[in-house]
């Protein structure tokens, strides 16, 4: 298996080629992965380019064709399909879930909350409880506050939110009702930036905590367990499991890492995140929050987005970083 090392190369070197690539028609994506052919992982380091369809090559104009080395490293071209966050308001939940209701078993209220469960801030559809968390602080020592970790957009309804706002578990679209299911309150969050134009800023993380009540808070995630460890350093090719609200417990492989991609929030938002982890599908619309560990149960990321055909994840050490939290001693 190749060092991480070489793929953060790969990704530094098609950083430079940002600009060109996301101009080329249908690219939502640009990462360090392996070169794929005929579905086979070959093995070999290479810059992967996202698209959300493929096109031939004779229907494409010169600008957009993608080069089949850049930068002394080989392309490869997977197609994606259009990459989404979700769930969005309330208001918009026929829209937002009807094709991706999946199996939606962990829907259900619980106490204590743990991870993998259907939660939400109060005005939107559902998402998935990843793991209840606590300052980052002076280790050892007794914290004083505890949280519920999940997505920004699950939380804090894509930054429109106020601190203190009620997080309702289960989920709105789940039943979940003010004031008999409030469960947290929205305690702090990472903004998300949208595009817009002649503006590209980059994101890290979608993440958001909400402040709840010891005893009604649980570490332990659904059919996973407990966190045994942060992982620092996540591999092209390893496998990885999550629980989450719609599509229960899943696994993945990991196909790409420091990857930079633009992601559908939704009435026209696009926001562009960096260093990101793309496996294998293994969510749906109202997974969206869920921890995603490695098989030994070492947390990796927090998955928000995805597709069909991938899943898209903060890393796990931004998430702890920018909201500052612990997940594990």
């Amino acid at each position: 298996m190749e060092d991480v090392s070489v793929y953060a190369e790969i990704a530094e070197a098609a950083s430079t080629e940002y600009e060109d690539l996301f101009s080329k028609q249908n690219v939502v994506g640009v990462a360090a992965g392996n070169k794929i052919t005929e579905e086979v992982d070959t093995g070999e380091p290479c810059i992967t380019v996202f698209v959300t369809h493929r096109v031939d090559a004779e229907k494409l104009s010169s600008k957009d064709l993608i080069s089949p080395e850049l930068k002394g490293y080989k392309t490869d071209v997977i197609e994606t399909g259009e990459i989404f966050a979700g769930p969005t308001a309330v208001t918009d939940e026929k829209v937002a879930m009807k094709d991706d209701l999946g199996v939606e078993t962990l829907r259900q209220r619980v106490r204590p909350v743990m991870g993998g469960f259907s939660v939400g801030h109060y005005r939107i559809t559902a998402g998935t409880v990843a793991t209840c968390v606590y300052d980052l602080f002076p280790f050892p020592g007794i914290p004083e506050k505890y949280y519920i970790l999940s997505n920004n957009h699950v939380l804090a309804n894509s930054n429109n939110a106020r601190i203190g706002d009620p997080i309702l578990q289960p989920g709105p679209y789940d039943g979940g009702t003010v004031p008999g299911d409030i469960v947290a309150r929205l305690s702090r969050y990472v903004p998300i930036r949208f595009m817009a134009p002649g503006y590209t800023p980059l994101n890290y993380v979608d993440a958001a905590i909400a402040k709840g009540e010891f005893h009604n808070l649980n570490r332990e995630i659904y059919w996973i367990g407990y966190v045994k460890q942060v992982k620092s350093n996540p591999r092209v090719g390893d496998i990885v499991e999550k629980t989450g609200r719609t599509t229960n417990f899943t696994t993945g492989r990991i196909i790409a890492l420091h990857a930079t991609v633009n992601v559908n929030y939704g009435g026209g938002r696009i926001a562009r995140f960096a260093d990101q982890i793309v496996t294998s599908n293994m969510s749906a619309g109202g997974d969206s929050g869920s921890l995603v560990c490695d098989i030994s149960e070492g947390a990796v990321g927090l998955l928000f987005a995805g597709s069909s055909r991938v899943t898209i994840i903060n890393s796990i050490l931004q998430v702890q970083s920018r909201l500052g939290i612990r997940l594990h001693p």
